[in-house]
């Protein structure tokens, strides 16, 4: 565990260190070491679920991938923000570069953490990296607003969680996820283990988010630069669906009843978001919608509390981590060469930048769950123990699974087809680094599909 999270800390200092005209070149070098070393981890095969076990942190199948997807990223939002901090004075270069490396730090330490305290100020440690990214580093004037959103939604569930978590160490006597699920299951009957219930919830379906505490999502996507959507749409979302897997085991006896509301807000969010991105005209705000959807099944996947909901949860978090990732990139190029997200203003780019339109493609059919893609393997997975659990939710999956479909192919034919509009007149070529950053996203998405079993989870 230390052999990635000293490295990962000592970046900081190398990155002030270093003369400026070798400090992107290194740090990129720096942090694809580390994320290549992070792969080690894939192949732990321990008896008890539990490896490289020290007093705080530990990795286990259900913490493996998402670690090593969080390694992953690093080096490909250095990559990405390369261009548009380019005219930036080097102290400032070096700050974001700080705060995307500070952010993989907590991040290694939320998801290695065996105590649930940790894990906790883990979770809220990231609001602050994040946040500065966005207020400081965004496109518009709006960036502040979407900050204040994205701070207060994410405080204001995640109280009720500290809250809920002091009762239960005082009820259990301790917090470690190591001997919580040896502890005697939770009698709980009255009406305040109720709100205890959806007190250790909350702040978990705020960060999904859930459909109807999203609002925040997509303000925080649009407003913040492309390394800030980058981690957000694939790690930061996946922080409330690995804390939800991990609360479920004391949650038990209540969840079979209490769950279904939430069940039903997930899939009806499905297809609401769905909709909302069929109209949309603002190409960063359709895939940050397109997330909130994606995010509902990973919900309703967790809530149902089958080994395929779950494996399927875990398979789709991985999978969406990347291709959302990758059309946040793709989305970025353009921007950079049009200086607008109007999807009607840059059109038929494909005449221009037929090897971009490439990318565009695969990373379009990846996001509608093109199979043996794994984003189709983690939804079928869901979807049937779903169907099992209740046969009704088949006209909300299904529907939602083709609103995918059409906003997919409704966003590759707006930006990719078409006739080429007399205003662009010159754009850039495309740079290798641009291709470099999409390869590195989507070759581990297509490999993925030859072993699929890194990332199932538990039932491996």
């Amino acid at each position: 565990m230390l052999k990635i999270l000293l490295p990962t800390i000592m970046l900081v200092p190398t990155i002030w260190a270093i003369p400026a005209k070798h400090l992107w070149s290194t740090a990129l070098s720096y942090s694809l070491i580390i994320s290549l070393t992070s792969l080690a981890w894939l192949k732990s095969s321990a008896e008890s679920g539990w490896s490289f076990l020290s007093p705080y942190m530990a990795t286990d199948p259900l913490s493996i991938p998402l670690l090593a997807l969080t390694c992953w990223l690093l080096p490909l939002m250095i990559l990405a923000s390369q261009n548009h901090t380019a005219s930036e004075p080097s102290s400032r270069q070096r700050t974001y570069i700080t705060l995307l490396t500070s952010l993989q730090i907590f991040l290694i330490m939320a998801f290695g953490a065996t105590e649930i305290i940790m894990f906790y100020i883990m979770f809220e440690a990231t609001l602050i990296p994040t946040l500065v990214i966005i207020t400081r580093w965004g496109s518009q004037t709006e960036r502040l607003n979407a900050g204040t959103y994205f701070l207060f939604y994410t405080l204001a569930g995640s109280l009720p969680l500290l809250v809920a978590l002091l009762l239960l160490q005082n009820s259990t006597g301790t917090l470690s996820l190591l001997t919580l699920q040896y502890a005697p299951s939770l009698q709980l009957s009255s009406f305040a283990d109720k709100l205890w219930w959806a007190g250790c919830l909350l702040a978990f379906l705020v960060k999904m988010p859930l459909y109807g505490a999203h609002l925040w999502l997509p303000k925080a996507h649009v407003e913040a630069p492309i390394a800030g959507s980058m981690v957000l749409a694939a790690v930061l979302l996946k922080l409330g669906g690995y804390g939800m897997m991990r609360m479920m085991i004391m949650l038990e006896p209540l969840t079979k009843e209490l769950s279904y509301p939430f069940i039903i807000f997930a899939l009806w969010g499905v297809i609401m978001t769905g909709s909302i991105c069929l109209r949309q005209t603002d190409l960063k705000s359709l895939i940050a919608y397109s997330s909130v959807s994606h995010m509902g099944l990973v919900a309703a996947g967790i809530l149902i509390q089958t080994p395929w909901g779950f494996t399927g949860a875990l398979i789709l978090m991985i999978a969406h981590g990347l291709t959302s990732s990758a059309l946040f990139c793709l989305a970025n190029t353009n921007y950079e060469r049009t200086h607008s997200r109007t999807m009607v203003l840059a059109r038929g780019l494909q005449m221009v930048l037929p090897l971009m339109t490439a990318w565009w493609f695969i990373a379009s059919l990846a996001n509608l769950a093109l199979p043996p893609l794994p984003n189709l393997m983690g939804e079928l997975m869901i979807i049937t123990s779903l169907l099992h659990w209740s046969w009704w939710t088949i006209a909300l999956t299904g529907a939602g699974t083709l609103i995918t479909a059409g906003y997919s192919l409704y966003m590759f034919l707006m930006t990719q087809r078409g006739p080429l509009p007399a205003h662009i007149m010159s754009l850039d070529p495309t740079h290798s680094r641009e291709h470099l950053l999409l390869a590195l996203h989507l070759l581990p998405l297509i490999l993925l599909i030859t072993k699929p079993e890194l990332i199932w989870g538990w039932t491996a």
